[in-house]
This record gives C-alpha cells, structure tokens and sequence, in this order.
C-alpha cells in the first residue's frame, strides 16, 4: 500500500476500498502500509468496516493487515512507542496489530534498542500479534535475536536485481526461523513485458517514485542493457510457461525457502493485475531456468559492495 501515500498518482478512496475487495475476493488477503503509507491505515479501517456490514465477519477470515513503525529520530521511552502503536490500532480499527514492523533511520542512535524492547512488551501484551523488521542488517538482526526479542520476519529489498538478502543474512533467518518479506521484486515494473526491448527511460518516463527508485538501482546493477539482457531471457522463460515476465520474476524470489512473501505494489483503483499475479503460483522454476538466469547475473556488479546490507541504502 506504499502506492497510497501519494508518491504513485492520486487515488480515489472509494475505489481503493472496492478494489481491495476484489482483491481479497481472489484470494490476496495480506496487505502491507505503514504509518506513514498516507491514508492506508485508515483505508483499512474503512474497509474492514464496510465488509463486515456487507458481507459479515467470515468475510475477513484469513484477511491479514501488516503496519509500520517508522519513527523519527527521538529518544524513545514506553509511552512514545505506546502511543504509536494505539494510534495505528485506532486508525486501524484492530484491538491487536497482526504484526507490526519497526523500521530504524540510524544504527548510531541506540534508541533502537529501547524502541524493540518495548514493542516486545507490547506484543506481550497483546497489543501487537506478532513483530516484524523492516530494512534491518544483519548484524542487527543478530543483535535482537541475541537479546530474546521474538522476530517473525525482515522486510528487505529483494529482487533478481537486489540479491543482497541470498548472502548473510538468509543463512541467519534459515538458522533462526525468520522469514524474509521481498518488495521490490518487480522493481517497481521495470521487470515487465512494458519494457523488453524499450530505449532507457530517463526523467518525466520515470513517473512513480517506485520507477524512479528502482531505475537508479538498475544503474548500479549494471545498466540498461545487461537488464534487457536479462528482460530476454526471462521472456524466454516466460513463454515456455505461459506467464509473464514479471511471474518469472516473483516466483524467482518466491522459490527460496526462506522467503515469506513477495509484496507486489498495489495502485489501487487505477491498475490492475490480479489475474496476472495468480499466475504465479502455477509454475515452478527449472534448474535449466535458475542456471540461464544466473549466467546473466553474474555479469552484473555487486550490490554488496556499492551499496552494503540489505537496507543500507536507508542510512
């Protein structure tokens, strides 16, 4: 729900609340937002409440809600980490959070600490079902495992561009029962037919901050021709399958064991591509498949080294 908090076009409330309904109709019944996600929270809110009227309550079983936490720099005591959570249980209108994910600016601020700690206890409590991370290293995530906190998840960047996640740290989440939840995965919808054999696109074509975003991780990849390289082959692909590339793409990312979920962006109201999506669960990949793919990878540079850790880029 990132492609609600206006970085993505403008969208309608109403229709994002019926196409969120379509879309738990068929079957995609986890949503990721944040507090920071614009209006997604209170989105929620409002279609929750009008499924219940409408449909009754067997019709949000199984529906599960993901927020955020992301605060800004400050020194964090119980009440500030209290406070925010209740006011995402309220904008939600959930007694109890099904998860929530911290997500930290600066490792040099050791507030982090605190903040983990008491979001433990408020998960204790009830208040949260379940605790995520979002854009943690993995010495961090080390860190918390190291002190007890229970952790269900890292939500990190995780793609056939961004592979940063297959090194440290999916051998610590493997080790630790913590699964990995990948956004980026269709780079924001670069890693589409929409752009197999398209010049680069610069500026005004780069019209989402999700296009805008993964077109420059693209350029340290390695470029815009080793990634039509790459768009090729995995139309190839595609086609002895009879799905799309971006199906290719997820279902690369899907396949490791220690992945959760892939999270596809949503723009709710404006495009669609549910039946597409579905698709992906219809297939699996070959060794032939992983072993083509991987050629071309290996002729791209090492996001490890230009960039760091998985969330780096965030600090």
């Amino acid at each position: 729900m990132w492609q609600v908090s206006g970085a993505h076009g403008y969208i309608d409330r109403e229709k994002a609340i019926k196409a969120m309904g379509i879309y738990v109709d068929k079957g995609f019944i986890t949503w990721d937002l944040a507090d920071h996600y614009g209006p997604a929270e209170d989105l929620v809110k409002l279609f929750q409440e009008r499924r219940l009227n409408i449909k009754g309550p067997s019709s949000l079983e199984g529906v599960k809600f993901f927020t955020k936490w992301v605060p800004r720099p400050q020194t964090i005591t119980r009440q500030v980490v209290k406070k925010a959570i209740d006011l995402s249980r309220k904008r939600m209108g959930m007694k109890s959070l099904d998860m929530l994910q911290f997500h930290w600016w600066d490792y040099q601020d050791n507030n982090y600490l605190n903040a983990i700690e008491y979001l433990d206890e408020l998960r204790r409590d009830g208040a949260i079902a379940h605790l995520g991370l979002t854009n943690f290293d993995t010495e961090h995530v080390q860190e918390f495992i190291n002190m007890g906190i229970e952790i269900v998840s890292n939500q990190v960047q995780y793609s056939l561009i961004d592979r940063r996640p297959e090194k440290g740290m999916m051998e610590l989440c493997k080790a630790h029962d913590i699964k990995l939840l990948a956004y980026g995965t269709l780079c924001g919808g670069l890693l589409s037919k929409k752009y197999l054999g398209q010049p680069e696109p610069f500026n005004e074509q780069l019209y989402t901050a999700s296009l805008y975003k993964y077109k420059n991780m693209i350029d340290r990849w390695g470029g815009w021709k080793l990634f039509q390289t790459l768009l090729k082959k995995l139309a190839d692909i595609a086609k002895k399958y009879k799905v799309s590339i971006a199906n290719v793409a997820v279902r690369y990312v899907l396949e490791n064991p220690v992945v959760g979920g892939a999270i596809i962006g949503a723009r709710l109201g404006i495009s669609e591509h549910i039946e597409e999506n579905a698709r992906v669960f219809n297939f699996s990949l070959s060794p032939e498949d992983y072993d083509q793919i991987n050629e071309i990878l290996t002729k791209s540079r090492d996001l490890m080294k230009i960039i760091g850790d998985c969330g780096d880029e965030y600090r």
